[in-house]
């Protein structure tokens, strides 16, 4: 739903189509930064993903008598970037001690940050143009890994468990939105913009699928028109923006299932099953009073300070919006269409704005060169290719010196190895097809395909697609597709 509501079809427990044209669905999102520290928040323990388990630990870490925290700078500094990149005021805050059992916290208590979180009040702006709210973000320790063995890879049923320590202590940055989103995709987008801040401030570098940014979704649903919240389910660990959506999706149809049928919505905790595509009870909601919240007593207070704040705002990099306005406007200006916004976010994403950028002062077609960073550029190395080559490159196809085909293999050469674009054409055989040999080509093409040719005339435009086809396997791609295009639609009168 996009503030005007559909009705949607997902598997609640009743297994019946639910309507969600009369509700609104009211969602905010907790999101768990690993801060790229190079040792722990209170520790000189090493953090580093992938390491053999239970390596990077220390005393501290295990939860030892006698070991005692220090705050790692670092991770402050990093913290106050994240709140002041998204609107923030960066604030003296307290670390608290979060008390309670869990299997791998070593001493029993987690140090976070409760009344008094470094940055607060901010807000985000999606690529819609709405503003998402932010609440506060808080610095903590994350926790250690359980792994259950047997079963399904869950405590209930597993014959044994085991426990990694390396994550213990590794510094977070938990980010809480205000209950501003109101549908799955504002959620992934606004997961997505955040995660792309994070990463343009160095804070974080945003892998979800190691971990190092995970998602809480708070989901709540209300009548049409209703100003008032309704009873929120806590959806944990969500890996993924798919994974996001899905869970959203499902548990708003599972409430409105639920009240629909007369009963009442649980304050509780969830967990989402990727393979059956439904949200399961973890445990009833705690309350912040069963964690016995208390100042930590061996961490006075940190203070950063408005000369700290003001040095850290002044070396803020330019953020991913402000990137994509002037990647657009450079397009723009440059004489070419200013490209979906969806293909100008994913170019600042792979971070090849500045590659495209360097590419139009050098004399690229800016909108071949916009197309390239889209499509054909995702590969890691690809910000490290030169962006005179690339010009020289992108000019060498608009001129039809080589096929689009041709391009894209002479781009991959150029990524991988580097060199002359024209000299890596040359290597392979690459030369423009002669266009009376092309001609000849289209025309015998016409001759043997009546039917397809007839809808073509008709203005059948996916038959174009066809013809083209056909060209480039006649000519092993040298051909290009749109002087193919322009030759039938020459014919077609």
């Amino acid at each position: 739903m996009n503030d005007s509501a559909t009705a949607l079809s997902i598997p609640a427990p009743t297994s019946t189509t639910v309507d969600l044209a009369k509700w609104e669905i009211v969602i905010g999102l907790e999101v768990h930064a690993e801060l790229s520290t190079a040792t722990k928040l209170f520790s000189s323990a090493p953090q580093l993903f992938g390491a053999e388990p239970n390596t990077n630990i220390d005393p501290l870490t295990l939860g030892l008598p006698g070991s005692l925290p220090v705050l790692n700078e670092q991770a402050v500094e990093l913290a106050i970037r994240v709140g002041l990149a998204l609107n923030c005021t960066v604030q003296r805050s307290v670390f608290a001690r979060k008390n309670y059992f869990y299997p791998d916290l070593p001493k029993d208590y987690q140090i976070s940050q409760f009344d008094l979180p470094i940055d607060i009040d901010g807000w985000l702006e999606l690529p819609s143009g709405k503003h998402v709210g932010i609440e506060r973000a808080h610095l903590e320790e994350d926790t250690g890994k359980s792994t259950h063995a047997g079963g399904t890879g869950r405590l209930q049923g597993a014959s044994s468990s085991l426990i990694d320590y390396n994550r213990a202590g590794v510094p977070l940055l938990e980010i809480v939105s205000r209950p501003d989103i109101r549908d799955a995709d504002q959620a992934r987008a606004y997961v997505s913009e955040l995660r792309s801040i994070l990463v343009a401030v160095g804070a974080s570098d945003g892998k979800m699928e190691e971990g190092s940014m995970r998602v809480d979704c708070n989901v709540s649903v209300r009548p049409q028109g209703s100003e008032t919240l309704g009873t929120r389910c806590e959806i944990k660990n969500v890996n993924s923006l798919r994974s996001l959506g899905r869970a959203v999706d499902y548990e708003a149809a599972r409430q409105v299932d639920l009240i629909e049928g007369g009963g009442t919505v649980r304050q509780e905790t969830r967990h989402w099953n990727e393979n059956d595509g439904r949200t399961h009870t973890l445990r009833v909601k705690e309350e912040a009073d069963d964690y016995r919240y208390f100042a930590d007593p061996d961490l006075v207070p940190c203070d950063p300070g408005e000369e700290w704040i003001e040095r850290v705002r002044a070396a803020l990099p330019a953020l991913p919006a402000a990137r994509r306005v002037r990647l657009a406007e450079a397009v723009t200006s440059a004489g070419g269409p200013t490209g979906s916004p969806e293909g100008i976010a994913i170019v600042v994403d792979r971070s090849l704005d500045a590659l495209v950028l360097a590419a139009i002062e050098a004399g690229a077609n800016a909108a071949r060169a916009l197309t390239h960073a889209e499509h054909n550029l995702s590969d890691e190395r690809s910000t490290e290719l030169d962006p005179a080559a690339f010009a020289k490159l992108v000019n060498l196809e608009v001129d039809g010196k080589l096929s689009a085909t041709q391009a894209k293999t002479v781009l991959a050469s150029l990524v991988a190895e580097g060199g002359d674009p024209a000299d890596i054409a040359a290597a392979a055989g690459f030369e423009a097809m002669d266009t009376s040999e092309l001609e000849g080509l289209v025309d015998t093409l016409i001759e043997d395909h009546p039917t397809e040719w007839g809808r073509f005339c008709e203005g059948d435009g996916k038959v174009t697609g066809f013809f083209v086809g056909q060209v480039m396997r006649a000519t092993k791609g040298q051909a290009d597709g749109k002087v193919v295009t322009q030759l039938l639609n020459a014919r077609k009168g």
